[in-house]
């Protein structure tokens, strides 16, 4: 009997991947860039220098700006936006929070950059992007750096080439301003920069009343996510500090209190060009390209496959299972900062024709000499009967 089931095979499959910067990614370049004063273009031209020499074209726009428009005639006109906007207690023009996430879930990137101004705007838009992210209010406090608890030097890296890059970032990272929390359950979620275990958040200009509820690397400092829905990816990256990409603290040197390395500029600029790369594409997006299958001594892709077929799986094969029906090849690739393949492709299994089988099966020897035995049996029987009386 037919019965439709799912065969666990990946199919032969050429991987693409976006490594480097000066390739050209598989998304568009145009950025907005929304800011509450145009002097941030300014203290953060670092940063958009490195986009713009990746070949990005960015349009800086004042985050109220009242002909601000993220879509016209049914068309996005951007492919991402950066929000360095903090402040900012309502966009101007057609552009609001929701506008803001649905641009984010038609499969466009962003990062925000907020810090203890932060509005309740850009704190909805991030717990609405992330429902279980808690925006902390209170400034982050550490004893990182001699003499300005304020500062905190930030080496809890996360372990990814393909986020960070595969050159390592030795220097520590610059951080001023608040933190955030996300539900660690929760695997869309990946912590970036995470505060030192000295860390902690509250006021300084108070003393504490209680312990904080929060400290050490449960606070991270810089997070990012990816998702997927139906065909659509988009990744989104927030950083509790607009501080972190200005210029003053992309050339800053740095030294941890109690350690005796100084390093001669902090790992910010680094850190944020490479996070940058991985949030827009530029590296870790996998495409399935030239998808096939097909039987072992063969290259074309057959319509149907016979039960017992031999298919091949990278460098090993597989039997076809004996039972015919509806099959799928399904590839489930998920890796840590890639972007993950799921897909399938269904394939007929059809049972034996009469003319496949083998002429003589082993196997049913014994009844080939039941009947032949019968058969001659019959024979002597008739010729006995007839010629003997």
């Amino acid at each position: 009997m037919a019965a439709s089931r799912h065969l666990a095979a990946l199919l032969l499959v050429i991987l693409a991947v976006a490594v480097s910067g000066e390739d050209e990614g598989p998304r568009g370049r145009r950025l907005l860039v929304l800011l509450d004063d145009l002097a941030v273009r300014s203290s953060h031209s670092a940063f958009f220098g490195s986009l713009q020499a990746r070949g990005f074209d960015l349009d800086f726009r004042l985050a109220d700006d009242p002909k601000l428009s993220l879509h016209r005639y049914g068309r996005y006109l951007y492919d991402g936006l950066v929000l360095f906007a903090p402040s900012t207690t309502r966009f101007g023009g057609s552009v609001d929070q929701n506008a803001v996430l649905e641009f984010i879930d038609a499969g466009h990137d962003m990062i925000l950059a907020a810090d203890s101004s932060a509005s309740d705007l850009i704190r909805g838009i991030a717990t609405e992007i992330q429902r279980q992210w808690l925006l902390i209010t209170l400034t982050m406090l550490s004893l990182d750096v001699d003499g300005d608890h304020t500062l905190i030097a930030g080496d809890d890296l996360i372990q990814s080439d393909v986020i960070l890059g595969s050159k390592k970032i030795e220097a520590p990272v610059l951080f001023r301003g608040i933190g955030h929390a996300a539900n660690p359950s929760n695997s869309l979620v990946l912590k970036v920069l995470s505060a030192s275990p000295s860390a902690y958040s509250a006021n300084p200009k108070t003393k504490l009343a209680s312990p904080p509820s929060l400290t050490g690397s449960a606070i991270s400092l810089v997070s990012v996510m990816q998702v997927a829905v139906e065909s659509l990816l988009t990744k989104f990256c927030l950083c509790s500090c607009r501080q972190e990409i200005m210029l003053e603290f992309l050339k800053s040197g740095v030294q941890k209190a109690g350690s005796k390395t100084k390093h001669e500029r902090a790992g910010n600029e680094q850190f944020v060009t490479e996070t940058s790369k991985w949030v827009f594409h530029e590296r870790g997006h996998l495409k399935a390209v030239n998808v096939k299958h097909h039987k072992i001594g063969e290259t074309n892709e057959p319509g149907m496959y016979r039960i017992n077929d031999d298919l091949g799986l990278y460098s090993t094969s597989f039997k076809v299972p004996d039972v015919y029906g509806v099959f799928q090849f399904k590839v489930e690739y998920q890796r840590l900062g890639h972007t993950g393949l799921s897909f399938t492709k269904q394939i007929p299994v059809r049972p034996y024709r009469h003319s496949e089988y083998e002429r003589f099966i082993t196997s049913a020897y014994p009844y080939y000499a039941a009947s032949f035995s019968t058969m001659g049996a019959f024979f002597v029987f008739s010729f006995v009967y007839l010629y003997h009386k």
